[in-house]
């Protein structure tokens, strides 16, 4: 027992360091970048970091109507499905955990957190936890469609005729066959996959659930202190973790022959695609109402995916 939890924290603690600070870093430089887009200063690129350890010195205040202990266990259960998560993604050619179905296993550990927000939001027994709960099931369901068949495409790409869901297979083609964006029938699977990120981690246009200026939050609006500084924590995480999902299925894994450049050239590109596909389209458009959002996901977004699995299926 000793042994296995000495292994564990030798290949999960050093991983979660570095995934946490270049989420929080990343939510740093889209704070920043945004800032300057809107002629504005914005705050420190590190400010997230200052954010998440002044909340978890504050006071957690758990209100009279809540489940205890399903509304502290909720923050820390997300906390953990994202860290299993970061150790099935390759960064600079470096991975724990590898499989022959890492892509489905991603699939399910990504509505965790979302589940998460949703218990712990309904366990508070606020009426503005209420409407963002709803509000983030409809965007779960409304962007889990146009993510399946992403992952189809790439799998029958990938499997060349045959559904091949291992990441680290998905790495070897790359490197043998140049990056998928690079191949016409993906180019619509890659836009797709781009648009999902912003919903996945809830960021404008699509923080429809946790809308400050009209639900104050919604499922996090009782939360504080430590419980608080861990969903931020989690929005951070899954911010580096969608963009380094993105680089791997899409761009692929750089290899120089140094792991420090590998390292530094792979956060790099997460940056890049964060700021595309994040902080652009944020800056220039407004919140989207929650049957909006359904909509633009089942027919645009679906569509786009549809387009590019027609295209794989059909030998292009």
């Amino acid at each position: 027992m000793i042994v296995l939890t000495t292994i564990l924290q030798i290949l999960i603690f050093p991983g979660f360091l570095f995934a946490s600070f270049i989420g929080l870093l990343l939510a740093g430089i889209d704070r920043k970048v945004l800032a300057r887009m809107q002629h504005r200063i914005g705050p420190p690129i590190i400010q997230p970091m200052y954010d998440f350890f002044k909340l978890c010195g504050k006071e957690t205040i758990v209100p009279a109507a809540a489940n205890r202990h399903v509304y502290m266990l909720a923050p820390w259960a997300s906390l953990c499905s994202l860290i299993v998560m970061c150790l099935f993604i390759p960064v600079g050619g470096l991975t724990f955990f590898s499989g022959n179905a890492d892509l489905i296993i991603i699939i399910y550990l990504l509505t965790i957190p979302a589940v998460c927000l949703i218990i712990g939001g309904s366990s508070s027994g606020s009426p503005y936890a209420a409407v963002g709960i709803s509000r983030e099931m409809v965007t779960m369901i409304a962007y889990e469609l146009p993510l399946i068949i992403v992952f189809l495409a790439i799998a029958r790409v990938v499997g060349r005729g045959e559904l091949v869901f291992s990441i680290k297979t998905v790495a070897e083609y790359q490197i043998a066959n140049g990056a998928l964006v690079s191949h016409i029938a993906l180019i619509p699977a890659a836009i797709a996959f781009l648009l999902i990120i912003p919903a996945e981690v809830g960021t404008q246009p699509f923080d429809t659930a946790e809308a400050e200026t009209e639900i104050c939050e919604g499922p996090l609006v009782e939360y504080s202190g430590k419980p608080l500084a861990l969903f931020k924590l989690n929005s951070s995480l899954k911010m580096f973790i969608m963009s380094a999902l993105f680089t791997t299925l899409f761009i692929g894994v750089v290899y120089t022959g140094n792991v420090i450049a590998d390292v530094v050239i792979f956060v790099a590109i997460c940056c890049l695609v964060t700021i595309i596909c994040m902080t652009l389209v944020h800056a220039v458009t407004a919140r989207l109402k929650i049957e909006h959002l359904f909509k633009f996901y089942w027919t645009v977004v679906a569509g786009i995916a549809l387009v590019s699995l027609i295209l794989v299926w059909a030998g292009l």
